[in-house]
């Protein structure tokens, strides 16, 4: 199996196994075990690095903006607002990035192993938010 298709396979199970609430722990902890250690994301180009130690995997999706534009201003509560509302199952994942994009992050980064995402604006305003192990069973 190549390396793509192995990070793409465990996207897949850590997607069937996460569920509505509070679902990112258990496609965190799924990623992890496949041996991802970090994820690096670029909010406004949705870019995707997924990094193993047999090397990473750049995933391109749709960018949210196209030519030059201004970067909103770092808004730590709109951000944390949005980010809230996606634990809660309350927002699909392309609402969520498009929130995240208006609160000024431009960049987050997933340590797998430290449990951890920080999310930063390119002023150095950041946020870091440490997530629950999951205990039991994961795809």
């Amino acid at each position: 199996m190549s390396l793509i298709e192995h990070v793409v396979e465990a996207q897949q199970r850590g997607a069937a196994a996460r569920p509505k609430v509070a679902g990112f722990p258990y496609l965190a902890e799924t990623l992890r075990l496949a041996g991802i250690t970090r994820i690096a994301v670029t909010v406004p180009s949705w870019t995707t690095v997924l990094t193993t130690a047999e090397g990473s995997v750049l995933q391109q999706g749709s960018p949210m903006t196209e030519g030059t534009v201004e970067v909103p201003p770092f808004d730590r509560d709109a951000f944390l607002t949005a980010l809230r509302a996606d634990q809660a199952g309350e927002m699909a994942f392309p609402d969520w990035m498009e929130a995240t994009w208006r609160a000024g992050v431009v960049w987050y980064e997933v340590d797998l192993d430290a449990r951890s995402c920080t999310y930063r604006s390119p002023t150095g305003d950041s946020y870091v938010e440490h997530y629950t192990a999951v205990e039991g069973t994961v795809a």
